[in-house]
């Protein structure tokens, strides 16, 4: 499902005009962005959290060259489900 899927049925479950849920949907991630970006994480109860991660030093290897190399220590964004999102993927989704 893309961004514009989602924009899609939120507009024909709603009756809103595509275009204000688009800039709805864009305001949202843009939102969840830049609380990343400032280091405070994004808790949506019965849905998830947006959490920003810190991965630690460590050693790579640079196949091409043969040597190794040090991976500084960075911080990602990650997404942790809620454990009521949880169980509807496991009740819901079969494996195909």
């Amino acid at each position: 499902m893309t961004k514009a899927d989602i924009v899609s049925k939120i507009s024909d479950q709603t009756g809103i005009e595509k275009i204000a849920v688009q800039a709805t949907v864009e305001a949202f991630m843009d939102s969840v962005k830049l609380s990343l970006t400032e280091g405070n994480n994004v808790y949506l109860r019965g849905f998830g959290s947006f959490i920003v991660k810190e991965r630690a030093e460590k050693t790579g290897r640079n196949i091409s060259k043969n040597e190794s190399i040090i991976i500084p220590a960075h911080n990602i964004p990650a997404f942790k489900p809620a454990k009521t999102f949880i169980e509807d993927v496991k009740d819901n989704v079969s494996v195909k």
